[in-house]
């Protein structure tokens, strides 16, 4: 198979066009196909270990994620299948539900005895009803039927209590769409019609406005925002032809858009936080819907952009391997990004990342021209409200950072270390987070008896221009405040520790970086001993640093009633930056700190034990 020559008049970005994307989704699945079992029931990859579903449930995830990526190539192009993949997935349903959680040699394990099995079935229920006329259709009745079947108990009550209610709505969809014509035909559309608007009936609880949904009850904010509680009821909506559901959950996405949009380098790196950072590209599904369905603030040119720059970004550094397969990671394997739920085929949850396919090749979102993303555009410094983050940009060098003052883990566990993905202080682009919980990079602690505290649990504060702030407590009767404000490519980090006996040790670290990556600067405003307080510690391996990266830490005590502690730090990428403190002047009077940015610009808040405040 030849590349398609880049096309740099019409992509100046990325030179990549539709043909591209059509050859890469192809190269994917062709991979594939040794991995196959004899009949194409599952697909079994290779890999350092299977995930805590077991072997059999890998084996079904490979097939349905992958049947995704299938369906919406062949989908995409009106059912023109050159290489015959819809065939083989065809074959695989008549293997995998002949017998299904029996001693077939191919059987599917069932939705009631493998939860992980719930998850999978939307991607079947998806693609099936995009594959409807050249895959469902084409079926024998008994096929269809025990396919049926084995969706079926998706229709039940999520048992877990979080994006997982989508999964039901997703199974519902494609059934009230196939009509499934068995003598249970009304009972089955009735239960699915109530699946629907239970499922979203759920997931509104969790919606906090300005386009954020927690998932769950516990103020988890990630990547799930966009490729899971915003990409089931848009699409649903959007395939069933339904204009008030459409019209109801369109805006949403459009506003989460709004912000998330501004998460993507200049390099196409969308921010890694959170879990499940393995899917990858995935991160251009919600891009790619808001074309879809009209709901975008992104013109057509810059959603390819975004798309095309964050597909390139992860196959240009390695993240697949030399047999064509993605692997457990980020740029290549890394190992401390998965999950225990994570088995070989999870990566390629990605092919919603394809959903750009459904498009029409003559869409304005394939023949415009690419246009910059914002992070290429100006400089950002941008509070999200509802989730406690602030989102921080710069144009010179397209690296972006995110602050969180608010998001916390769906699994985190109280007894346990913090998340890597959940508790710093920041993210950005071109680093970590790191593993090690003892060396975290962005991280403020108390040392207590030579370890770390953690951060825990992170109530917002409040967010106002420039800044975001939150509270934690890191051990009972302790409570930290806890503000970043941002300009620029400088950020003030400040903590005040109230109720810490007099002396108690704290640790500020800054962010991690490796040789020949981006520049960063920590340095002691206020409540640390100065600059000579600044040490280096070896943070290990990250997602994009390496082996071997190194963060800045700051060291000082408590004292008094409450202890405020105030740092300068930067990341840049920037070739020899100024030093960060000729970025700010910082002005710290009793618990208001007031900064006058480089260009007159002035911020200025004031901590508290229970808020922080715009001064």
């Amino acid at each position: 198979m030849a590349t398609p020559p880049e096309n740099r008049e019409l992509s100046p970005f990325t030179g990549w066009t539709r043909a591209h994307w059509e050859d890469v989704a192809d190269r994917l699945l062709l991979a594939l196909r040794p991995y196959a079992s004899p009949r194409n029931g599952l697909v079994g990859l290779p890999g350092p270990r299977p995930s805590l579903s077991g072997v059999r449930s890998d084996g079904l995830e490979g097939h349905a994620r992958t049947f995704l990526l299938a369906a919406l190539r062949v989908a995409g192009a009106h059912g023109a299948d050159p290489h015959g993949h819809l065939a083989r997935y065809a074959e695989g349903f008549a293997a995998g539900t002949e017998a299904p959680g029996g001693w077939g040699a191919e059987s599917w394990p069932l939705l009631t005895d493998v939860r992980q099995a719930i998850v999978e079935s939307a991607s079947v229920a998806l693609a099936l009803r995009l594959t409807r006329p050249w895959l469902w259709d084409t079926l024998d009745d008994r096929t269809r039927q025990q396919v049926a079947d084995w969706l079926l108990p998706a229709l039940e009550p999520s048992p877990v209590d979080n994006n997982w209610w989508l999964f039901g709505l997703t199974v519902a969809g494609f059934l009230q769409d196939a009509g499934i014509e068995t003598d249970r035909a009304a009972a089955t559309i009735d239960r699915a019609s109530a699946t629907v608007h239970r499922s979203l009936d759920r997931i509104e609880r969790w919606y906090l406005g300005d386009g954020w949904y927690s998932d769950g009850d516990n103020r988890a904010f990630d990547h799930y925002n966009a490729w899971a509680l915003h990409f089931y009821p848009v699409l649903h909506a959007h395939l069933s032809g339904d204009r008030e559901l459409l019209d109801r959950y369109g805006p949403c996405l459009r506003a989460h858009l709004d912000d998330y949009v501004h998460l993507f380098d200049a390099n196409g790196a969308p921010v890694p936080y959170g879990r499940s950072l393995t899917y990858r590209f995935a991160a251009a599904a919600a891009p790619w819907l808001g074309a879809l369905t009209g709901h975008t603030p992104l013109t057509p040119g810059a959603t390819r952009r975004l798309a095309s720059g964050s597909l390139r970004y992860f196959l240009d550094r390695g993240a697949c391997d030399e047999r064509g397969l993605l692997t457990l990671g980020w740029h290549g394997p890394y190992a401390p990004a998965v999950q225990s739920y994570s088995g070989p085929a999870s990566p390629y949850w990605a092919s919603k990342g394809f959903l750009g396919l459904l498009l029409p090749a003559g869409h304005p979102a394939w023949t415009d021209p690419e246009e910059p993303l914002p992070s290429e555009r100006a400089d950002t410094v941008r509070p999200v409200a509802p989730a406690g983050l602030l989102i921080h940009t710069t144009a010179a060098d397209g690296v972006v950072r995110l602050h969180n003052h608010g998001s916390n883990h769906v699994l985190s566990d109280p007894a346990g270390e913090d998340d890597s993905g959940y508790a710093r202080y920041a993210y950005s682009s071109r680093t970590g987070p790191t593993a090690p919980p003892d060396h975290a990079d962005n991280h403020f602690a108390l040392v207590v008896e030579g370890r770390i505290t953690r951060r825990g649990p992170a109530t917002p504060a409040g967010t106002g221009p420039g800044w975001a702030a939150s509270l934690h407590a890191p051990l009972p009767g302790i409570r930290v405040t806890s503000a970043t404000l941002a300009h620029g490519r400088a950020e003030v980090r400040a903590h005040l520790v109230l109720g810490a006996p007099d002396g108690t040790p704290v640790r500020q670290t800054g962010w991690a970086t490796a040789p020949g990556g981006p520049t960063a600067q920590l340095h002691a405003v206020h409540g640390y001993p100065g600059a000579a307080g600044t040490v280096e510690l070896a943070t290990g391996a990250t997602l994009q640093g390496g082996p071997h990266t190194r963060t800045a830490a700051l060291h000082g005590t408590t004292g008094g009633a409450g202890s405020l502690f105030v740092a300068l730090a930067s990341l840049t990428a920037e070739p020899d930056p100024d030093p960060v403190t000729t970025l700010a002047a910082v002005r710290v009077t009793g618990r208001t700190i007031r900064v006058t940015w480089r260009d007159g610009t002035v911020t200025a808040v004031e901590l508290d034990a229970s808020e922080v405040r715009g001064a």
